[in-house]
């Protein structure tokens, strides 16, 4: 059913409001498929919607960390979402420190803010547990560090264990480095790229580490074009741009990596492979 996949996109945001259905019959016309993103209750009953009018799309429930505060709760609204057939992974959920700066000028500490993203984060894994669905990790440590990595594997790596090893997930946009790659895909998470590989060197080593079973494509549009379009409103159109990168660092033939990534998805994802036609 599908050539290329995009497991990370917002297709639900305004910048797509003049030409969404313009963009999903082109992607339906390439035989794209992809994940759209929710990162609170609103947005997530809006990526259902999308993905129950087009069988290309599918949906992910969560509750974005960069936006937690003093006042914020999460919101268990979201556990009435999670049994609806389009809904294939929970999140976007994780731990986010790299505004912690501008938060704390006004709060006590950045340590109590990490605490309330933490208490949100570790109520999505329990969530994602209960429902056998994989997480969909959004990770941004404090600027030359790995601290948000290294927390979010700490949660993940404990829930893994005392769950039998059931807990699965993917990284997006993975910024990590070299041990904490390891250390995902020690507790059989997956990590995914974005068109940031098409226009830096930064993450060849990571990218051409990754075992071909454990590695996705992705766009997070309406953000971060790739390469030739950069300085453009990002699409789930040019995820073929990503895979095309993602062969050339690997020195592999382009037929087998696009394969490669749709079994993956389908794979890391078992309810997109429960509704579609192999």
């Amino acid at each position: 059913m599908f050539d290329y996949f995009d497991i990370h996109t917002h297709l639900d945001v305004p910048d797509f409001d003049l030409d969404r259905e313009d963009e999903i019959k082109k992607m339906k016309e390439q035989k794209i498929g992809a994940i759209t993103i929710g990162v609170d209750l609103e947005s997530s009953k809006k990526a259902i919607a999308l993905s129950l009018s087009h069988d290309n799309l599918f949906a992910s429930v969560g509750q974005h960390p960069e936006d937690l505060d003093m006042n914020s709760v999460f919101d268990t609204n979201l556990e009435s979402l999670v049994d609806n057939k389009k809904v294939v992974s929970i999140g976007e959920c994780g731990l986010d420190y790299s505004r912690l700066s501008l938060k704390t000028e006004l709060s006590p500490n950045a340590e109590y803010l990490k605490g309330i993203q933490k208490t949100v984060f570790e109520y999505h894994v329990d969530l994602a547990l209960a429902v056998q669905k994989p997480l969909m990790l959004h990770i941004r440590s404090s600027k030359g560090s790995q601290d948000a990595y290294n927390d979010t594997l700490d949660i993940l790596e404990h829930h893994s264990r005392i769950s039998g090893n059931k807990l699965r997930g993917n990284a997006h946009f993975f910024a990590g480095d070299m041990d904490i790659l390891r250390r995902f895909l020690d507790i059989g998470f997956s990590v995914s790229f974005t068109g940031v590989i098409t226009f830096t060197h930064d993450y060849d080593e990571l990218v051409r580490y990754v075992p071909t079973d454990m590695i996705m494509s992705e766009t997070d549009s309406p953000f971060v074009a790739p390469v030739p379009y950069r300085g453009t409103r990002n699409s789930p159109l040019y995820v073929v741009e990503v895979v095309k990168k993602i062969a050339e660092i690997r020195n592999e033939p382009l037929e087998k990596i696009k394969m490669a990534l749709i079994k993956n998805t389908l794979r890391h994802f078992p309810s997109i492979a429960s509704q579609v036609s192999l």
